[in-house]
This record gives structure tokens, C-alpha cells and sequence, in this order.
């Protein structure tokens, strides 16, 4: 009899144990960080709109081969003490598995926290510094072994940029060096490629200027562009987004600058164009998916996405959208890998990432490029897709202007 009850017990105890796995495996979570309230929310809400609309779309299709994505969003309002607060909060209270993050300031500063604690971040930032996962460079600050982004650093898009720039410059036939300047706040975000991007301007045969310093608020900058006027500086890179952008275009207009204004990733979208009017001429920005309007085969998904938030599908996303989308398909393959080899772990995530080269999520074909990450290298992507902008009596058009493909130079790995 007492031989029953310990077998009993063992067994009872067996299947609880399984039970209680299998429970812990129904649903994983995973945190979302957002700006819709700070300064950056511009473009914070529609990449937002993106990662979530996304999430909700994979739970509606299965979750992670059936596990379910247990998901919190918190607008931080670009606040890295508050960043730190909700990341602590979901490792101690969700046993978070990953991150959707945000900020360059806020994701830098995340770093160590989530190599110690084996999280993948798969952020907003584009920042070069996340690019080095072992310290293989000796410039690099610090190792970023968990941190992923969708798209080329904004070291990597500068130095694009900076490429079309010395192509331009040729073209028009004119003598001498051709004057670049930086330009944007003196803040993490517009800083990341200003040291690395300058570098490379000098080695094309620019005459790099100082940088000219501007609020990531709008205002208004004809301070500056005088400065910028009396530099003679050719071709600016705007370091800022959103309304900052259409201040400066607009006070530069007024003041009678001359330059060919290039911009970051979130500084050229059809909401600034609109905004700053007539003075958006020849602006260049680059961009890592297709627009709303284009067909290729993966809009259709892209769509189908967009109706978790507005069911009659008419709403125009912009292209910071569409780049919510291809960070979150990243990392819902990299689980499904996870789930497939040994459990959907943050370790197992990070190691998924690696699993496949020239990789598109499937069913966004032609809308998220092909990408490679290795443990040595976190540059997934290092083609620059760069397109012009022009305003015309409120018409707003948008055409590829040059397609630049990076070299992967170690002594630009993490920087």
C-alpha cells in the first residue's frame, strides 16, 4: 500500500510538472516600448502602430507555431530613466522574452541589461554602436550581443547618403571640394552616425564644416541656415525628424540657403513633406521598405496587417510603418526557430536571428530586404535605398533617386 501511494505520488507529481510546462509554453511575452507622447512621437506612433498591429496579427494566426505572444506596450515618452523602469519591470514580473524597443538613448543604455539577462532588443534605433556583438572592433563602446534592428545602421545610411552626395557633385561639373555639415540636436539620436559619417565625407574628398546645432523641437532655426549660408556647405545631413525638419526646411527657405538637405531614415516621410510645403525641393532621404502605394507581393500581408487597427483598410500607412512590421516578422521567425530547437528562450531567440542568410520574413517579399546577421555581425542590412522628395503645387512626389549596397569594413563594425 505504501508502494501505491509513492508511485501515486511520483506520478501525480509527473504530470503537474508537465502540465505546469506546457502552461508556461501556451504564451510568452514580450515588451514593447513607444514614444507617442515625447518628442519623438512624430514618427514614434506610426512605427508603434506597426509593431502592434503586428503582434495582434500573429496571435490571430497561430502565435508562435501555437504559443500565444503575451505583448504590453508603455509610452516612455523618450525617457530613458522610464525606459530602464519598464524594462526592469517586465524581466522581473513577465520573465520577458524579448523586446520591441525604441530610442537610441534608451536602447544604448539597455545594453548590459540585456546581455546579462540573455534578451534580444530589437529597437528603433538604427544606431551603428549596436552593430558589434563581440567588441571585434576597438573602437567599438561597448559589445551589443542582444540587440537587432531592421534596416542599415544610420552610420552605414549616412555614409550612403554621403556616397550619392560625391556621385551629385561630380555630375554637376563644379571645381573644388564640395562643404558637408551636420546637422541636428545634440542628442544620442542625431549624434550616433555624425563622428563615422564625417570620417568617411573626408575620405570621399569632402570639406567637412562644424556642425550646426538644432532643437529636436520645431523652431525656428534662420540662425542656423545663415550659418549654414555663410559656410557654403553644399550638402547638409539632417540628424532630426518631424516637425524640427519642417522648421528648418522652411527657415532656410526664407533666409535664401542654398543646400541639398539629405536626412535620416525618420526625416523624410510624406507627413514633413506636406508640412513644410513649397521648400521641399530634391530632398533626400533614405528609406528599407516600399511605400504605401507600391505593389510588390508582400503588401498584401502589409495590408492584411494594417486592418488590426482599421478593420475598412483604407487608412495610408507611412513607410516608418511598414518597417514596425519587418522588425516584428525578424523576430517572430527567430521564435518559431527558437520553439523548433530547444524552446522560445531569449538565448534561443538570439540564436534564431542567425539561423538563416538573405533572409525575408515570408509574406513580405519585396518589402523587407534580405537580410543576414551572424554572431560577429549585427549589420543585418547594408544597402541604402535613397529616393528624392519634391513638393509641386501640393503635390507630393517621391522617386528612387540611387540604390547604395556598403562595404562591411570591420573598422566600421560598431560605429
Amino acid at each position: 500500500m505504501y508502494k501505491k501511494l509513492i508511485l501515486a505520488s511520483s506520478i501525480t507529481t509527473a504530470i503537474c510538472g508537465v502540465s505546469s510546462q506546457v502552461s508556461a509554453e501556451e504564451s510568452i511575452f514580450v515588451g514593447h516600448l513607444a514614444d507617442m507622447s515625447g518628442p519623438t512621437a512624430f514618427v514614434g506612433k506610426p512605427y508603434a502602430d506597426g509593431v502592434r498591429d503586428s503582434l495582434a496579427y500573429i496571435n490571430s494566426h497561430g502565435g508562435i507555431s501555437g504559443t500565444k505572444l503575451e505583448y504590453e506596450t508603455i509610452d516612455y515618452g523618450y525617457k530613458v530613466p522610464q525606459a530602464i523602469a519598464s524594462y526592469k519591470k517586465w524581466q522581473s514580473r513577465k520573465n520577458m522574452v524579448a523586446m520591441q524597443g525604441w530610442g537610441t538613448a534608451d536602447t544604448e543604455a539597455l545594453i548590459s541589461f540585456a546581455a546579462k539577462d540573455h534578451t534580444p532588443i530589437f529597437s528603433a534605433s538604427y544606431s551603428g554602436h549596436l552593430t558589434d556583438p563581440k567588441g571585434l572592433n576597438p573602437n567599438t563602446k561597448k559589445p551589443a550581443p542582444y540587440n537587432f534592428f531592421y534596416g542599415a545602421s544610420y552610420s552605414d545610411s549616412c555614409r550612403g547618403l554621403v556616397q550619392w552626395a560625391a556621385k551629385d557633385w561630380q555630375a554637376k561639373g563644379v571645381k573644388g571640394k564640395p562643404k558637408f555639415t551636420h546637422i541636428g540636436a545634440n542628442h544620442p539620436f542625431p549624434n550616433a552616425p555624425k563622428a563615422a559619417c564625417a570620417e568617411y565625407a573626408t575620405e570621399l574628398g569632402f570639406e567637412v564644416q562644424p556642425a550646426v546645432v538644432i532643437s529636436m523641437k520645431p523652431g525656428d532655426f534662420k540662425a542656423q541656415c545663415l550659418s549654414l549660408k555663410s559656410s557654403g556647405t553644399n550638402y547638409g545631413y539632417i540628424g532630426n525628424l518631424g516637425g524640427s525638419v519642417q522648421s528648418l526646411v522652411k527657415s532656410c527657405n526664407t533666409v535664401g540657403t542654398e543646400i541639398q538637405f539629405m536626412s535620416n531614415i525618420w526625416g523624410g516621410d510624406k507627413l514633413v513633406f506636406k508640412a513644410a510645403g513649397e521648400g521641399i525641393k530634391d530632398y533626400i532621404f533614405p528609406t528599407m521598405t516600399p511605400f504605401w502605394t507600391d505593389e510588390v507581393p508582400g503588401m498584401k500581408l502589409v495590408r492584411e496587417i494594417s486592418k488590426m487597427s482599421d478593420s475598412s483598410g483604407s487608412k495610408e500607412r507611412l513607410h516608418h510603418y511598414i518597417r514596425g512590421i519587418c522588425s516584428t516578422f525578424f523576430m517572430k521567425e527567430s521564435m518559431e526557430w527558437a520553439k523548433a530547437n530547444g524552446g522560445v528562450t531569449g538565448e534561443n531567440v538570439k540564436k534564431g536571428m542567425y539561423a538563416q542568410k538573405n533572409w525575408v520574413p515570408k509574406g513580405l517579399e519585396g518589402v523587407c530586404l534580405a537580410a543576414t546577421w551572424t554572431p560577429e555581425d549585427h549589420r543585418g542590412i547594408n544597402q541604402v535605398n535613397i529616393y528624392k522628395g519634391n513638393f509641386n503645387g501640393g503635390d507630393i512626389r517621391v522617386e528612387k533617386a540611387d540604390q547604395v549596397t556598403l562595404e562591411r569594413r570591420v573598422d566600421w563594425l560598431g560605429y
